[in-house]
């Protein structure tokens, strides 16, 4: 009964107070109304009302006396109030009431007033209330559940609006935000009162009174998911790492609290603590055993961070797997996360399908947890590391990726090394880079001791470079000195001495040569076993059957079946590249012919890989060489007339010339610079020999040689030379034919399993889109490229490999452009056709 009574008498002052607000003139009695208002909030011992009316105010009165005090923004009293009064009377009602219930009504009323005085009020009291603290006492409140039980929606509106308190401000206040309300600011902020409210917490346990980390649990698992992890995290996990080293109330608070983070925001609240923790130590300190009782931590933990997810640093998976590593009870789960990566790693498809970048993760990941294992839990893991050894290493060196082969090298050489199989170590030859130093880094301690010399034992720590030649200058000059006493007191023992002579420098002596070079052609094709007789004829072949011509035309296949079937028997210095360029240069001077036999011998049994391989590079270099420009014409003219070239062939001419200049009388001279010159394109006529052959038999299989099988490493440099081809032929007649004939060989191969085969089809694409006229690109191929346009767009989305998403986007670009251009062409296709 005296509840009620409380009830009515404190609902009868409060709509006096209102009527007062919203009809009265006297300001006096506005002021007189405020004060009643606040008495209410107030638990000075000068509050003119009694406890049980304050509580029954704050519980059933508080939202709608705010709610009319923003209704009242417009009345005349409020822009009567100075800012001693409005700081006195009008603030203090959002200030001091239950926090829960302003900052709703004060983000509800931002975003409903339209801009004007009002709304600036409203924001200067929401920046007071997030700097006084206002937002500790929030999540204060719910962890001593001093919320009413049925709350459940004004909780999940709470946390919406408390959440999303930047982007609700940013939308209403644009662009005149206040810099509290970024996220930037804002986040932080949040993250520096929920340590607050951790930090009551952890005083009240200690009282022994009982707290819930529900609500905080919740905010941060909402903030996190939606993406602001980083701000928050990195003000909470530097602070909790430091209170859980030595308090154990501390640990048990922060346990707490991930236990209760939601299911649904498990995932983000983990990868942001990973990133913001600095070791496994303060990771563990924080989480605790977190990944042995709840499912979605440890599916977090122990596969998608280290199997599915592979943006992260290194120092994560150091995180994740130390973490695991440092206590007894989940050591269990590193061995089984050291199978599921092996397995992972040594799968064949996996090295097929996934990122280079991804693989390069996972093999980090590897590397540290092998490095984590005891002696007894790798003889029990040894049987499945050696599976993964042997399985793994044959499907990265497989690969057609220099990379990926080079990944299961490293892999190769670090876990033979950990396992000691019967003291053999495998040992691999590669590029050392950033990534191999980094893996290889990664099977050895961070801090070893014996590899830091102590600074202390450093009996000279001055590293400066000008002392340390003085005293190098001191000590040359010392010995000096004592040589020369010691030949005074004997001089006679160095007499006969020729030390203090000076050496003959022989720096620039060439060692003289028993063979001469060939000065004929057909001497370089004599088969050898003279070491140096083979040198020199590599070392001349390309400039005699430059300087000759004529008698490379009669020699060219010949010669060129020679070079090619050539070993090197003598270990000849830069043998590959010699050889090639005689190769070249032969199938640059004698085309046709040399085109044919090399193209004829790509498809023929009994060559190795290398060797086909040799081919197509020849081939894409001379395509090269005949589309440029003659270096000099005359001279080439003149060596295809006769096989001997004359010094002074074009000196008449020159003389002639010059006295035609000097006695001709001009008005005026114009410039003497001569343009630029023209020369037709040596490789137009001749680009069907080099491309069509190439497409006859790639689907018959041979005994050593299935080009559609195993050996996708030369069908991607098959299809990348003939993309090659075909942008050669740019404005050829023939490239039309070419372009046809190359977009229906890729077809069939454009979702190969090899990332190498997809990117020569990319490539060869892009080819065609730039050499094929576009009004024969949109005739003749209409039906395809519907398709490839389709087929483009899928590759552009989801093929995992960067390179392969890239060249998409540039052959869409390609193709767009070519539509523009045909549809803007007024001689071009109409729409209908």
């Amino acid at each position: 009964m005296e509840s009620g009574s409380i009830s009515s008498e404190v609902r009868l002052k409060v709509a006096q107070c209102f009527r007062t607000l919203s009809s009265s003139a006297d300001h006096t009695d506005v002021f007189d109304a405020l004060e009643t208002l606040n008495s209410y909030l107030d638990d000075g011992a000068e509050s003119s009302s009694t406890a049980a009316e304050r509580e029954e105010f704050q519980r059933t009165q508080y939202t709608r006396t705010l709610r009319v005090l923003v209704g009242q923004l417009q009345a005349d009293w409020t822009h009567s109030l100075s800012a001693a009064q409005r700081s006195r009377l009008w603030d203090p009602l959002f200030l001091k009431g239950p926090p829960d219930q302003a900052l709703l009504v004060l983000m509800e009323a931002m975003t409903q007033l339209r801009p004007s005085a009002g709304l600036d009020r409203l924001v200067s009291v929401t920046e007071r209330f997030l700097q006084s603290g206002r937002l500790a006492d929030l999540l204060w409140s719910f962890c001593l559940r001093s919320v009413p039980s049925d709350s459940a929606q004004l909780r999940e509106t709470l946390l919406a609006r408390l959440a999303a308190l930047p982007d609700l401000t940013a939308n209403r206040l644009h662009p005149n935000n206040r810099p509290l309300f970024t996220p930037q600011r804002f986040y932080p902020l949040l993250a520096s009162e929920m340590l607050a409210a951790l930090e009551r917490t952890c005083r009240a346990l200690r009282d022994g009174v009982d707290c819930s980390l529900m609500f905080v649990a919740q905010i941060l698992g909402k903030v996190c998911l939606q993406g602001h992890s980083g701000p928050v995290l990195g003000v909470m996990a530097p602070r909790l790492a430091v209170c859980t080293r030595s308090d154990v109330v501390w640990q048990r608070v922060s346990w707490k609290l991930l236990q209760d983070v939601p299911e649904r925001c498990m995932e983000s609240v983990l990868t942001g603590l990973l990133q913001a923790a600095d070791s496994p130590d303060a990771f563990s300190r924080i989480a605790g055993n977190l990944v042995l009782t709840n499912k979605k931590a440890q599916f977090v933990l122990t596969h998608k961070v280290l199997l599915l997810q592979y943006k992260y640093q290194t120092q994560v998976l150091r995180t994740v797997l130390g973490y695991l590593a440092s206590d007894r009870d989940r050591r269990p789960l590193l061995i089984q996360v050291l199978r599921s990566v092996s397995q992972a790693w040594a799968n064949p498809s996996a090295v097929k399908h996934t990122p280079q970048e991804q693989q390069l993760y996972v093999s980090k990941a590897l590397l540290l947890a092998a490095s984590l294992l005891t002696d007894a839990e790798l003889q029990e893991l040894r049987s499945d590391l050696l599976q993964c050894l042997l399985g793994g290493m044959q499907s990265h060196l497989d690969s057609s990726v220099v990379g990926i082969r080079t990944l299961g090298m490293v892999v190769g050489e670090c876990l033979s090394a950990r396992m000691d199989l019967n003291g053999t170590k495998l040992k691999f030859e590669y590029d050392q880079n950033e990534e191999t130093r980094e893996l290889l880094s990664l099977m050895t301690p961070s801090v070893c001791p014996d590899l830091d010399p102590d600074p202390d034992l450093d009996p000279d720590p001055d590293p400066d470079p000008e002392a340390a030649d003085g005293s190098e200058a001191t000590r040359e000059s010392s010995q000096v000195k004592s040589a020369s006493q010691r030949s005074k007191s004997d001089p006679d023992s160095d007499l006969d001495s020729d030390d203090d002579l000076d050496p003959y420098d022989m720096s620039g002596d060439v060692e003289a040569s028993r063979a001469a070079p060939p000065r004929y052609l057909r001497d370089s094709l004599i088969s050898s076993d003279d070491s140096q007789r083979v040198e020199l004829s590599l070392r001349a072949a390309e400039s005699l059957v430059r300087r000759n011509v004529f008698a490379a035309k009669e020699i060219s296949v010949q010669m060129t079946k020679v070079l090619l079937h050539m070993e090197d028997k003598f270990s000849v210095s830069g043998f590959l590249v010699l050889r090639q360029a005689a190769m070249v240069a032969l199938t640059a001077v004698d085309s046709v012919p040399v085109t044919q036999f090399l193209t004829a011998e790509f498809y023929s049994l009994n060559y190795s890989l290398r060797q086909r391989l040799d081919i197509l590079e020849v081939l894409a270099l001379a395509a090269q060489e005949l589309s440029k420009p003659a270096a000099n014409k005359i001279t080439a003219t003149a060596s295809e007339l006769t096989p001997y070239q004359s010094s002074s062939a074009t000196s008449w001419r020159q003389e002639v010339e010059k006295r035609i200049q000097n006695k001709t009388k001009r008005i005026s001279k114009g410039s003497a610079q001569q343009g630029a010159g023209t020369a037709p394109n040596r490789y137009a006529p001749v680009a069907g020999y080099f491309f069509f052959p190439l497409l006859r038999n790639y689907d018959k299989p041979e005994v050593t040689f299935d080009l559609l099988g195993s050996d996708h490493l030369v069908l991607g440099r098959l299809i990348h030379t003939l993309g090659l081809f075909m942008h050669l032929a740019v404005n050829a007649p023939i490239a039309a034919q070419m372009g046809a004939a190359l977009l229906d060989f890729v077809w069939a191969v454009r979702y190969h399993a090899d990332q190498t085969v997809r990117r020569g089809v990319l490539f060869a694409v892009c080819s065609v889109f730039l050499s094929m006229p576009s009004q024969v690109l949109m005739t003749d191929l209409s039906q395809q490229l519907l398709e490839t346009r389709t087929w483009l767009a899928d590759v552009a989305e989801a093929d995992p490999d960067a390179d392969c998403r890239s060249l998409a986007v540039q052959s869409l670009v390609l193709l767009d452009q070519n539509l523009k251009k045909q549809l803007q062409n007024p001689n071009g296709l109409s729409l209908e056709s």
